[in-house]
Parts: C-alpha cells; structure tokens; sequence
C-alpha cells in the first residue's frame, strides 16, 4: 500500500464518562478503528491510536446530582470502567486518558485564548433559560418537557430520545427545570461564539469538492449541514463543570464541551509524546483519520475542522469514517432506558470469548445503514461460522498431523494440482481484504478473511486425508502441509479482526507475528508477537523447538509459510460452542428491562391521565345549588344487576328512609365492597327506571383525568341524613 503520507494518526470518538461502552459504541466506532490500527501496522504502517473519556458537559452534572456526589466521583468511575473495558476486548489505544487531566486544561484553555487573542470568536449576548429556584442558568439537557413531534413528556431541551428527533429548549411544550421541576424563565447572558458561517465557503471546498471519496452517509450529512447554511456556534455554557473560559470577566462560565472534547485528541498526544507530538498533528506528512458515530458527524466534518483552520496550525482530518447505529432486538439502543449489551457485563458473562463479541459487531457492521444485534444471531454466528467453519478447519489439521507425522510439519512428497489450485486461492483473497481495508469496509473485508478458512474447509473436506492415510502416506504429507500453510494463512488474516485468536492460533503454529510499532512506551518500538514457549511447545524439545519464525502481513498467500519438520505446538480448540442456556438468559434480562421499563411507562401514563382535570362547568347561582338536597347515606346491601357489566343495585339508608339506588360502578367495586360504606348521595334526584329498577337518587363520585371513579365519603363518620350544604 503506497501512501504520500510518513504516519497515520487515528482517533476514536471520546466516550461520554457518564456510563459504560455498550456494543452500540463499539460497532460504530471502536471495533472498527481497532481492526484499522492492526491492519496498518501489520503493513509496516507508522500509526498512533488515541483516545480517552470525554469527562465534562451536562449529563455527568445531571448524574452526580442525582447521585449525591461530586462529577469528578462520576468521571472517575466510568473511566476506569471504559478503560477496562477496551483492554479486556483487545482495544489496545496508545493512550486512553481523559479531558479533566491537567495536560488537557492547559491546552485547552490555551487553544481557546490563541482564538480570542486573534479575534476569533464573536460575542453574543441571548436570552437563555434560568431556573431562579437553583439560581442557575440551564443548559440543554437540564431542560425537560412535552416533545413537539411526538408528544414525549420526557423530552430532552436538546433531543427526544423517543422519535430521535434533534430539539431546542423553545421548541419543548411546557418545559421545566431538571434541576427543581419548576418553570424556568428567560435570561440574558454573553457567550463567545465560533462563527461557523464565515467557515462555510471554505468547508464547501474542502469537503464537497475534495473529499468526495468520504464514506455516503458522511458526505450526505455534511452537505445537508452545509445546504441548510451555518450559524455561529457557542463555544462557552454557563456551569460549574469543565475547563474555565480563560478570560477576565467568565467567572462562572466553561468551554462548551463539544468544543472542549475534541481537543482532547491533541491533550491525549501531548500527554504520551510531550516532546514529538508536533510531527503528528501539524506536519503534512501525517494523515489524520477519525473513527466516529454517526451522530458526531458535524463535529469532526464541520465543528472541529473549523477550529483547526481557525487556529492554522494544525492538520486536518484526511478521512472520517462514521458508522451509523446498531440497534438491539429490533429497538434503538438507549443508555437511559437501560437497552444496551454493556462491554463490562458481556465480559464477565462469557469469560474467554472477546473475539466472539468482535466478530459478530464486524460481520454485522452498521456500515451503510442502522444494523440489529440480537443474541440469536450471535449464538449462530459463532456456532456455525467461527466454530464449524474456522475452528474446525484448524482443529482438523493440527490434529491429524499429529496423529500422522507427530506434531511435525510434513514434507511435500505426494503433491497434486489441487494443492497448488487451491493455495492460489489466498492471494486473490488477500487483494480484496486489503482494498477493502483501505476503504474502511470492514465487514466485506471479514468475509475474505473467512473465505481463506472456508478454502480451507473445502480443501480437508475434498481431500480427505484421514482416508488417504490408510493407503498413501505421501499424499497425506502433502495434503496436511497445504493445511497448515493454510492454518498460517489464518493466523495473518484474523489477526486484526480477532486478536485473542490470532494469538492462540500463533500458539498453534509456534509463529510469532510482526505486530508494527507500539507508541505506548512512548516510543516507536517494533513489536513482534512471538507465541508462549512454556504453553506452546509442551510436545517438543531440541532443535525444532527453538525456530523462529515471524510473519507479516506481505506473507500471506505464500505457499511455504510453515518449513518441513517444523514442530507445532499442543492442539488447543479456538472456539467453543454457545449453548442455549447463557443465550436465554440475556434474552430474559433483555424482557425484564423492557417489561420494567413498560410498567413504568404505564405507569408514569396512568398518573398524567389522572392528573388530566376536566374544564370547569357554565356557572350557576347560588339558587341552583341550594335546590340540590346532598344527603349522606349508608350502604346496607348490594347486588350485580343481572345480564350487565357495570351496575350495582344498592339498597341504603338515607337516614329519611331506605331505598333502592343503581349506580355503574360494577367495573371499579363489587357488592362485597359496598356493604356497610358511608357515601354521599343526591337524595332529591326524580326517581328513573334502569333496566326494570326504580333509582332513587346518585351517588355522588369523583371522575380522574384516566376515568377511574372514586366515592366523595365524609373525612369523620356522621349519622344518615346529614345535609352537605
């Protein structure tokens, strides 16, 4: 792969230190960017990977709010979870460290005030809302009321997470403090803003006429931005949390986080490579690629890109390939409804099975348009792809070479066309995953990954030479050594789709791997990935234990990867089967969220109908009132209606007499409930016949906004007859 570029710096989306990483995030951005960074070091490629916890902005002061702790408590948490979560699935970044770092305040602080100095930015001076119980101004996410589209009463002042539909605080009906709940009014404040629009002929050239080899939805959604026109951005927030604005007369005020957040990127190189992170973010010879959600589209295409241009002395992004979102069982993935598979929780589940997770996020890449995970299809995935169809080819082969020659690679000594045919099978292979690689389609560069195991399979399977070795040793010599050459094959191809695999297959093999320069030392340090000798080669000592052998991505598709008389270390199964058993039980806890979630939802519905209050009637004079003989009255028996659902036949004590009175109250209390109930009736009601009995009168009831009916009762026991007046 030739490149006019000397290194490529690749960035991932900083994940919002608010929660944990569920597989939405990670086949979005961060599996996908992983799978790259390999793929470009196994190709000799000078790469460095960053990222960190994005630790500032409104949700975690929401959090720790509710809570009752500090956001620096919150931030601390989910970033040491993230973390982990990321080494534990093999995402190994260069860095992963954080915005409320100190090297991140200082230089952020400083990107802002070389802006200001040189005029920038412009101030605004705007009415925004301000709740006057907490005595502070509120941003987006502190605002809640009715969405205007779909009628959400949970809206958000920046997004309904029901309809998904993108909202300003004026936009939400009737809105309130998340803060105190109260009705928050407009105030004036003074911000700076980033003049987005003086940026946009620039942007329409840089994007729209030089990069349109950008991934379609990145490109289409950059030049909707760039149709609609572009208006000044805030770049400061009145709040308490986050980098201070580092001018006289900001007390009180921070940067923006979106424009805070991604100069984390640059803090996060510093931070690593404080005396060489030059040549990485200001030199052309760097090539700057950023692996997003689709939902941070216009801030690494047109936010951040902006800023950069507005300083001058820093590279711009060469590509940005954005994913669109991965769904979960048919149902938008949600953090606050807690629809997620967690990083965390998947990894204590299914101890040993990283690559497993890996896979299935990357054959089911939302590449091109919003994808679904569902649990069945990963216990499908890996049971007839990764197990039947990898697992099994490299078990096989591993196997019987050491049921046949010992655990030695065979010499070739019985060869027929077929093994040359079908080992000139992987270069084609190869070629397409390469250009599929290099034009961020991962998922179509999988399939070529799994097509060389598949070549495999057919091959064993064709040539059996479990029979073959019952009269031609030679030929089965022949056979096993086109499959272990194979075997080598794999362990190139899937290194930078599933790693632990790879590593395990490596062991296998007794092969090391070139793995390319790791920064993390903060150097540039070849790395080569050799297998575990201790685990490795228990079968064998002496001579052929000690080779080494080191491959690199240039090897695959080579016919003599493995030399005659190579020992191969302890056959060890790569993958297992999933049962049904540990598969139900993630689609239990999948049910009992959404049932959980349904039965609040019902709920919370339940309570705003009850709270609904009818508008009030055309006024009557006192005269009226007083014609109303309101009485109170006991229930001495009472019975169903016969052939009816709601009706009650009550017989009471008016305290003036006993009577009969039919009332629809069936559906809300039975007979049982009745007798002996001190109620409130309209005793000078004229007497109606219902259903063949005379009512004499009506119980008075109190109607909710949801139609249940309750009994207007006396707060204290009285004698029957009292007059209500």
């Amino acid at each position: 792969m030739e490149s006019k570029f000397k290194r490529t710096l690749v960035t991932c989306a900083l994940p919002y230190a608010n929660g944990p990483v569920h597989i939405g995030h990670l086949a979005g951005v961060y599996v996908p960017a992983d799978i790259y960074v390999r793929y470009l070091r196994m190709r000799g490629e000078d790469v460095l990977y960053i990222c960190g916890s994005d630790e500032h902005g409104v949700p975690i002061t929401i959090k720790a709010k509710k809570e009752g702790v500090t956001p620096q408590d919150i931030v601390d948490r989910y970033h040491r979870i993230i973390k982990d979560a990321f080494t534990g699935l093999g995402i190994n970044f260069d860095i992963y460290s954080r915005t409320s770092s100190d090297v991140h305040e200082r230089n952020a602080s400083a990107f802002f005030r070389r802006l200001y100095d040189e005029g920038k930015f412009i101030t605004k001076e705007s009415e925004q809302y301000y709740d006057t119980e907490a005595k502070t101004f509120l941003a987006d996410r502190y605002i809640t009321g009715t969405c205007p589209k779909c009628g959400n009463p949970g809206a958000y002042g920046d997004q309904c997470e029901k309809c998904g539909s993108t909202l300003s605080p004026e936009e939400l009906i009737d809105p309130k403090s998340a803060l105190s709940g109260s009705a928050p009014i407009k105030k004036k404040t003074t911000h700076w803003y980033l003049p987005l629009d003086k940026y946009e002929p620039w942007l329409r050239e840089w994007i729209l006429e030089s990069h349109k080899e950008w991934k379609t939805n990145v490109y289409g959604q950059c030049k909707s931005w760039l149709d609609g026109g572009l208006q000044p951005r805030a770049v400061s927030r009145d709040l308490d949390w986050g980098v201070p604005v580092p001018v006289e007369g900001a007390e009180g005020k921070v940067l923006y986080v979106w424009f805070d957040a991604p100069i984390g990127y640059i803090s996060n190189t510093q931070e690593l490579l404080p005396q060489s992170w030059e040549k990485w973010w200001k030199s052309e010879d760097t090539r700057l690629v950023h692996f997003i959600g689709k939902d941070n589209i216009v801030f690494h295409c047109i936010v951040f890109p902006s800023m950069l241009k507005a300083d001058g002395g820093y590279i711009l992004p060469d590509n940005v390939p954005a994913n669109e979102f991965l769904n979960l069982e048919g149902d938008k993935i949600s953090t606050s409804r807690g629809w997620a598979v967690w990083a965390h929780e998947y990894l204590r589940d299914f101890p040993g099975q990283q690559d497993v997770l890996r896979y299935v996020l990357c054959a089911n890449a939302p590449e091109t348009k919003d994808n679904d995970f569902t649990w069945k299809d990963f216990q499908q995935r890996n049971n007839s792809e990764l197990v039947a169809v990898l697992g099994n080819f490299v078990n096989r082969a591993v196997v019987l070479t050491g049921k046949y020659f010992g655990g030695l690679v065979p010499e070739d000594l019985g060869s027929e066309a077929i093994d040359a045919e079908t080992l000139a099978q992987i270069l084609p292979c190869r070629k397409a995953l390469e250009q599929y690689m290099e034009t961020f389609h991962f998922r179509e560069a999988l399939k070529e990954a799994m097509n060389i195991a598949r070549i495999g399979n057919k091959y064993i399977s064709d040539t059996e030479p479990w029979k073959v070795a019952k009269t031609d040793m030679n030929r089965t010599a022949s056979i096993l050594r086109t499959c272990l050459q194979i075997c080598a094959d794999l362990a190139i191809a899937f290194e930078p789709f599933l790693p632990f695999t790879a590593e395990k297959l490596r062991g296998i093999l007794r092969v090391g791997i070139n793995a390319g320069k790791d920064h993390r030392s903060g150097e540039g340090a070849p790395t080569v990935n050799f297998y575990a000798p201790s685990e490795a080669c228990a079968l064998h000592t002496g001579e052929a234990a000690s080779q080494d052998i080191v491959l690199g991505w240039d090897d695959l598709g080579r016919s003599d990867l493995l030399p005659a008389g190579h020992a191969l270390g302890e056959p060890v199964l790569l993958f297992s089967k999933i049962e049904d058993a540990p598969i139900q039980a993630q689609i239990d806890k999948l049910a009992a969220i959404k049932a959980a979630r349904q039965a609040a939802e019902a709920a919370k519905a339940a309570e705003e109908a009850a709270r609904k209050v009818e508008p009030a009637k055309d006024e009557i004079s006192f005269d009226d009132f007083a014609r109303m003989d309101i009485r109170t009255a006991t229930v001495l028996a009472a019975e169903r209606v016969p052939k009816t659902d709601k009706l009650l036949k009550l017989t009471i004590d008016t305290g003036l007499d006993t009577r009969t009175i039919v009332s629809g109250i069936a559906e809300y209390y039975s007979p049982e409930d009745m007798v002996g109930k001190q109620i409130c009736i309209l005793a000078n009601l004229a007497p109606r016949a219902i259903r063949g009995i005379v009512s004499q009168g009506m119980i008075l009831m109190a109607k909710q906004g949801d139609g249940k009916m309750r009994f207007i009762t006396p707060a204290e026991v009285v004698a029957n007859g009292a007059v209500i007046s």
